[in-house]
């Protein structure tokens, strides 16, 4: 990475990792990357975790002096979620817990910044997807500390028709003959990767995307099979299926009410937030609906929604190759996070 800025890179060495819903990561390991400077008075930190799949070198595109974020006056540290291949996997512990909350991503998450950086506050979690759940995460779990929260694309709950399409997406993991139980495999299940690839084309981006035929005229793609091959089944491929089932399993049951200070009363989590949240759902995203963020802005005391008008669906919120939203979300961020 070319860069004017300080970009670090690092482990946390978290020991053994109790985790919410029982069970252990032995060893944990927490892998970041950081961009910026932390100030004298330790409060400009944006907290930026991993979405589905995601590595930090996944995310960093859209930091830099004139883009989203401003590694010139924030710190911006990139945390990897766990099951990610960087931070503690499921791939590669057979005796990794059966379930990683995001509150558990998230706890971890507190004690790099407060302990191992000694941050004093957060300036903001920023978060895309999964990324944005464990955003509102820190907002729910450390309203003392958070001052901001922009959820792009995510959501405070996995709402039901969320979870079938993840439950779809859990199911032909389970069907390979490589599947032992447990989210464990005898081996990687090459025809099942490429399948769930298949299947989460349909899902990422949206029926108007595939109308205009974007990924010609746009991703340069010389056919939908091309595309289908190289954006979808080639990427999902090369990951590990142990990886792709825990992580599934966290997005499943997020939820930033499952815990005893609010025993599952949504509204009354949503409520208890004192953070300045901006909500930038995509209006054609197939899985985190506009619709749901608006039913969560109704209970936040200091709430906006802010939608994206786009037609690359969930992709609206990372808009890497499409400019137009890229201006739309740099410009709604910006602009939060001056206020």
């Amino acid at each position: 990475m070319n860069a004017s800025w300080t970009v670090t890179n690092g482990i946390l060495a978290l020991g053994d990792y109790a985790v919410e819903r029982g069970g252990v990561i032995r060893n944990a390991q927490l892998s970041w990357q950081s961009h910026g400077t932390l100030n004298a008075a330790g409060d400009n930190v944006i907290v930026y975790p991993t979405s589905y799949t995601a590595v930090h070198e996944d995310l960093s595109w859209l930091i830099g002096p004139d883009l989203v974020l401003d590694p010139e006056k924030w710190f911006i540290v990139i945390i990897d979620m766990f099951s990610n291949g960087l931070s503690s996997s499921a791939a590669t512990d057979d005796n990794f817990p059966a379930l990683v909350t995001m509150a558990d991503n998230v706890r971890a998450q507190h004690r790099l910044i407060f302990d191992e950086f000694g941050a004093t506050r957060i300036a903001a979690s920023y978060g895309f997807s999964m990324g944005a759940g464990q955003a509102y995460h820190w907002a729910a779990l450390y309203p003392e500390v958070v001052d901001r929260a922009i959820i792009v694309c995510g959501s405070a709950k996995t709402a039901v028709h969320n979870r079938v399409f993840l439950l779809g997406l859990l199911s032909i993991l389970e069907a390979s003959p490589e599947y032992l139980g447990g989210g464990r495999f005898s081996a990687e299940p090459a025809a099942a990767l490429r399948a769930f690839g298949t299947i989460y084309a349909g899902w990422g981006v949206s029926q108007d995307f595939y109308r205009e035929r974007l990924f010609e005229t746009v991703l340069g793609a010389a056919d939908l099979t091309s595309y289908l091959r190289t954006d979808w089944e080639d990427s999902f491929a090369r990951l590990r299926a142990g990886n792709l089932y825990a992580q599934a399993l966290t997005w499943l049951e997020a939820d930033i009410s499952a815990n005893p200070l609010h025993d599952g009363e949504i509204t009354a989590a949503l409520s208890a937030i004192t953070a300045r949240v901006l909500l930038l759902p995509g209006t054609t995203d197939l899985y985190f609906r506009v619709a749901d963020n608006a039913a969560e802005c109704e209970h936040l005391t200091h709430g906006l929604l802010a939608p994206i008008e786009s037609i690359w669906g969930h992709g609206a919120g990372s808009p890497q190759n499409n400019s137009v939203d890229l201006k739309f979300l740099s410009t709604q961020v910006r602009a939060w996070l001056a206020n």
